[in-house]
C-alpha cells in the first residue's frame, strides 16, 4: 500500500504575504486609474486643439468667411449675440437656448416616465407585451419630423407641438430600452422577492426595476440626442425661438459664424446633459466608476 506522507498544521496554513502588501496593491491600482483618467482627458483636449486647428487652417486657406469663418470669427460671434439678440426683435444665443433646454426637458422628462411605465407593463404581463409590441415595432422606425404638419393642424403652433414631438421621440426609445434592461435582470432577485412574500407589483416596482435602472439610463442617454435632433429640426421649421430657430435665421443672412456658434452651443449642452446623465448611471451602478 502507498503511503503519503504526513502533512504538518504549518503546511496548510497559505503563505505569509508582505506587510502592507494589500495596502501597496489599492494605492498602485488607484495611482493607474487616476492617470488613466488624466491620459484620456488629455488625449480628448488634445484631439479638439487638432480639429481647432484644422479648422483655422482650412479656413485662412479658403478665405471666404460665408463658406468657413475662422475659429476667432465664431467665438467673436458667440460672445457678442450671447449678449445680443439675433435677430434685432428676438432673443439672445442664451435666451434661445433656455428656451430649447425648457421643451426638451419638459417632453423628454414626460416621454421618459411614459416609456418606462410602458416598458415595464410590457414585462410584467404578456399580453400587454404581445398588443403594444407591434404598434412600437412600427412607430419606432418612423422619423418624428415626419409628423410635424400633423401636430400643427392637431395642436396648434404653440409650444404644446413641439413637446409632443418630443415625447413622440421618446416613448419607442424608453421602453424598448426597458424592456431589454429588465429582461437582463437576474431571475434570482424576483423568485427571491416573490418567495418572501412580495405581490408581483411590489417585486416590479422595488426590486426589478431599482436593478434595470443602468440599463434604463442607458437608453435615456440615446433618447435625449434624439430629443435634441428632433427639436433643432422643429426648430428651424416651424418656431419663432430656440437654437434652431436663431441658425435658421443665421443662414438666411448668410451669418455663418452665428451658425457655427449656435451649433457648438448645442454640441457643448448635449455634452453636459450626457455628463450629467452618465452621473446617474454611476450612482445606480457603482461598478462602472472604473
Amino acid at each position: 500500500m502507498t503511503s503519503w506522507p504526513s502533512l504538518a498544521p504549518e503546511d496548510l496554513a497559505p503563505a505569509p504575504t508582505p506587510a502592507g502588501g494589500e495596502r501597496f496593491d489599492l494605492a498602485r491600482y488607484r495611482d493607474e486609474l487616476r492617470r488613466s483618467r488624466l491620459r484620456r482627458i488629455g488625449l480628448g483636449a488634445a484631439g479638439l486643439v487638432l480639429v481647432l486647428g484644422l479648422w483655422e487652417l482650412i479656413a485662412v486657406l479658403l478665405n471666404d468667411p460665408v463658406a468657413l469663418p475662422t475659429v476667432s470669427a465664431t467665438a467673436h460671434a458667440f460672445a457678442f449675440y450671447a449678449t445680443h439678440p439675433y435677430p434685432s426683435q428676438s432673443k439672445t444665443l442664451f435666451g434661445d437656448l433656455g428656451v430649447s433646454l425648457a421643451r426638451i426637458l419638459i417632453g423628454f422628462a414626460i416621454g421618459a416616465v411614459i416609456g418606462v411605465g410602458v416598458g415595464a407593463a410590457m414585462s410584467a404581463n404578456q399580453v400587454i407585451r404581445q398588443l403594444i409590441d407591434p404598434v412600437i415595432e412600427v412607430i419606432r422606425p418612423l422619423p418624428p419630423l415626419a409628423f410635424i404638419p400633423l401636430f400643427i393642424v392637431w395642436f396648434g403652433i404653440g409650444e404644446l407641438p413641439k413637446e409632443v414631438l418630443l415625447v413622440f421621440g421618446t416613448v419607442p426609445i424608453m421602453t424598448v430600452a426597458t424592456v431589454a434592461a429588465l429582461k437582463e435582470v437576474p431571475d434570482d432577485l424576483r423568485l427571491c422577492a416573490r418567495t418572501l412574500g412580495a405581490a408581483r407589483g411590489y417585486t416590479l416596482l422595488h426590486v426589478q426595476i431599482p436593478a434595470a435602472l443602468p440599463g434604463i439610463v442607458t437608453g435615456m442617454r440615446f433618447a435625449m440626442a434624439g430629443a435634441w435632433t428632433s427639436i433643432v429640426a422643429a426648430e428651424m421649421l416651424a418656431a419663432t425661438s430656440g437654437v434652431g430657430y436663431l441658425i435658421s435665421q443665421a443662414g438666411n443672412y448668410l451669418n455663418t459664424s452665428l451658425v457655427f456658434a449656435g451649433i457648438i452651443t448645442i454640441a457643448v449642452t448635449g455634452l453636459i446633459l450626457d455628463a450629467c446623465l452618465r452621473g446617474i448611471l454611476l450612482l445606480v451602478d457603482p461598478s462602472r466608476r472604473s
